[in-house]
């Protein structure tokens, strides 16, 4: 079975940008001054909502990859403690690691010795396929409600 057009359309569903924008665009241009800053009605913050995509992607490709992974305790472990990012240097490396983890996601899931259909044996019946399809999912509904921050924040265009 030739899968390269499977596996090369699943890299591209994690940095998606066809129907919408994509994260570094999203990301581009914040200024520091909003990033910690909750709009009146809005549960969270351009910080917390980063550090939450950050964080669960980072958990999610981890669990596909690495038998010796241990989640976050669930929920507390997948927010930030704070809303606001506790210096400039922070919020630049967590976009770092959020753009380096997406991308060993799409290596993940173009290699062909990666298996997307088997259960990650360490699992509880998941697939590598399922977890990048969580994980694009995941990244972009977060995704809508980053650009909904930014818009009650007046820093979207």
């Amino acid at each position: 079975m030739n899968d390269k057009p499977l596996r090369r359309q699943l890299a591209q569903s994690i940095a998606w940008g066809h129907a919408h924008v994509d994260w570094p665009e999203a990301l581009a241009g914040l200024p520091p001054r909003l990033r910690g800053l909750r709009p009146p009605g809005a549960p969270h913050s351009p910080w917390e909502l980063l550090e939450h995509v950050r964080i669960a992607q980072w958990d999610i490709l981890e669990f596909s990859r690495n038998s010796q992974h241990v989640s976050p305790k669930f929920p507390e472990g997948y927010w930030p403690k704070s809303a606001a990012p506790p210096s400039s240097a922070a919020w630049t490396q967590s976009v770092a690691s959020f753009l380096r983890d997406r991308k060993a996601f799409q290596r993940l899931v173009s290699s062909s010795k990666t298996d997307l259909f088997a259960r990650i044996p360490h699992g509880s019946g998941q697939t590598v396929l399922r977890e990048i399809l969580l994980a694009a999912d995941h990244n972009a509904y977060h995704l809508g409600q980053f650009i909904l921050i930014r818009r009650l924040l007046g820093a979207w265009h």
